[in-house]
């Protein structure tokens, strides 16, 4: 077999990625970094799906990055330019100061944005709200608790399949409603595909 020389580490991966770890769907794509099998850092993975998102995303209207509540992908830089960034609070005095970190990450590696945002996710009860909003960052309020969320997950079914009246639909639509989203009339299968860049607190 001849030896690919010349080449960066992105320009070796991408054909694998679309072969074997980028589903397409009717209503989005997906692809994740997966398991990391060999010992050290995600530095070399997460440089290359940094350089592949760039090229991809201006495939796509809306490009979705969940990440976990650490803050090394921040680091990493794998999205070096984004629109909103959502931050998911719980009820927990760390989720706060992780938030704060967050912000403070994001600003000194250089990422660009438009808006940083806080949600409360559906265990995020009322009464933390008045701290939310004590916030230096908009508070959009938080995702209501909704059995049929369990109901799906727990038979696995899309939660694309849920109603107009899910009561965890109807809430994060009132949230996309305080954003620039607001304009737009998106169906439920399109909402729960829009930009969520943090996830649990970044």
């Amino acid at each position: 077999m001849t030896r690919m020389t010349e080449m960066t580490a992105t320009n070796k991966i991408e054909p694998f990625l679309f072969q074997n770890a980028l589903y397409e769907g009717g209503n989005f794509d997906f692809t994740t970094v997966g398991t990391k099998w060999l010992e050290g850092c995600y530095c070399l993975p997460d440089r290359a799906l940094g350089k592949i998102m760039e090229r991809w995303s201006s495939n796509y209207e809306y490009v979705i990055v969940d990440s976990p509540a650490g803050r090394e992908h921040l680091n990493h830089r794998i999205t070096k330019e984004v629109d909103d960034i959502f931050n998911i609070l719980d009820p927990s005095k760390k989720s706060f100061d992780n938030a704060m970190r967050a912000y403070r990450v994001v600003n000194e590696v250089g990422i660009k944005y438009k808006n940083y945002y806080l949600v409360g996710g559906y265990r995020f009860h009322g009464k933390l709200e008045d701290e939310a909003m004590k916030q230096p960052f908009p508070y959009l309020g938080r995702i209501e608790y909704d059995e049929l969320v369990d109901e799906y997950n727990l038979e696995g079914k899309s939660l694309l399949e849920l109603p107009d009246d899910s009561l965890a639909y109807l809430s994060f639509k009132g949230i996309m409603n305080k954003t620039e989203y607001e304009k737009k009339q998106i169906p439920l299968s399109d909402l729960l595909s829009l930009t969520w860049e943090v996830n649990t607190g970044v």
